[in-house]
This record gives structure tokens, sequence and C-alpha cells, in this order.
């Protein structure tokens, strides 16, 4: 989507910053907690195999992990709640905002606030999910046209180039058979998660844009925030 490498980067920046005062690691615990319920074996659960990836891409320490791991069996742990709020931004951009949370109380209040200091609001269930596909994204760090045909020949649907790296998308059940065919083939991968993509895009001028990808760091400074997808 137009602004995905700049949002990508800016995340990637952030995440240096979070990783050093915590709330990464909060975040990427709750992602593995929640995957792990699916079982505790990632060799069979891509998912749980997918949040540890991240989690070990971010340097997150294997203790951390070990214990986000508990936490799916502890019964006196506090249930995590996975939840999907949609949300209407500057210039009319929809935004999909992913959630793990053990409070709502807590979490939809902040999510309303940071939504409203930034010319947000929520919207109606199902008033903007519509114009998203849940997909696999698969961010490459190479370019040209010798990685895009290898990206497709590993079983992606789509990729783009965008600033200094491709773009991957796949189908949701694909993206971890894809992505090792990437990294099989010698390219390096950046990142790799499932994310709400849009079909259609809002069109907007660069200083709305800026207001947008505003926003989108401000719901994503929200630890219990996973993920946050724009329509621009």
């Amino acid at each position: 989507m137009a602004g995905h490498s700049k949002w990508a980067t800016t995340k990637r920046q952030k995440a240096v910053v979070d990783a050093k005062r915590g709330s990464l690691f909060t975040k990427l615990g709750n992602q593995i907690a929640i995957a792990a319920r699916g079982g505790a074996d990632p060799a069979m659960n891509p998912s749980l195999a997918m949040a540890i990836d991240r989690a070990r891409a971010a340097n997150m320490p294997n203790e951390n992990i070990k214990r986000a791991m508990a936490r799916a069996e502890d019964k006196n742990a506090a249930a995590l709640i996975e939840e999907v709020y949609e949300g209407i931004g500057p210039g009319g951009v929809g935004l999909i905002i992913e959630v793990a949370t053990d409070n709502r109380n807590r979490t939809l209040p902040d999510v309303k606030n940071a939504l409203a200091k930034n010319g947000g609001r929520l919207a109606d269930s199902g008033s903007i999910a519509f114009q998203f596909k849940r997909q696999g994204v698969i961010e490459v760090g190479a370019t040209g046209e010798e990685v895009l045909l290898a990206v497709l020949d590993g079983g992606a649907m789509d990729a783009v180039e965008e600033e200094g790296e491709i773009i991957a998308f796949t189908e949701a059940k694909d993206l971890m058979a894809v992505r090792q065919k990437i990294l099989d083939g010698g390219f390096e991968v950046l990142g790799a998660e499932l994310r709400y993509v849009p079909t259609a895009t809002v069109e907007m001028d660069a200083e709305t844009r800026e207001k947008a990808l505003k926003l989108m760091d401000a719901l994503d400074d929200l630890d219990d925030v996973v993920n946050v997808s724009g329509n621009f």
C-alpha cells in the first residue's frame, strides 16, 4: 500500500527504543502467549513459530520467550483476549487496530483517546473491515527483478518494490512456507506477519498522510496494540 515503507521503517526504528523500555517485549510476549494456545511446539504451530521469530529478531531474551509460552498454560495468569477495533482517521483513512489485552476496560479507552487526540474516531463494527483482506506480508531486504522473480517463484501472490525493499503478499496459510523459500534463496527477510491488507486505497495529500502516520504511530505506542493497518 502507498506509504507502507515509511510506516514499516518508522516501526522498525521505534522498535529499538521500545525494546529498551520493555514495551516491545510486552507486545511480543502477549503474541507468543496467545499463539501458544494452539500448541507449544513451534514445528507444529506456525503462528507460534512466527511469534517466536519476531521476538528473536527483536533480541527478546529466551527466558522471556519461555515465560510467555508458559503463560498459555498458567491457570492463574490473567486471560489474554484478542480483539480487532475499526477506526477512521485523517482524510477518511480506514484503520484496523489489532489488540491483545487482559483488560478491555483499559484498552478500549486508551485506543479511543489515541484516536481522538490525532483526528480519528472509532467506527462501527464491519464498516471498515470489508475494505481489508487478511494476508501474509513479507518484507525482503533486497531489490531488483531477480529478487522479485524469486519471491514470486517462491509462492507469493504479488510483490512490489518500495524504497529499498520488496514487499511480498501471500495467502494467509502460505506465509511461513513462502518466507522459508525466500530465506532458502539467500535473501534477507526483514519481517513476516499476518496483516490486514487494504483491497482499495484512499488518496491523500502529503500533509494528511503525515497526520495519518502520526495517528498510527500513537496507536502503536499502546502496549496492548499488536498491529495497525491503514488503507492509504
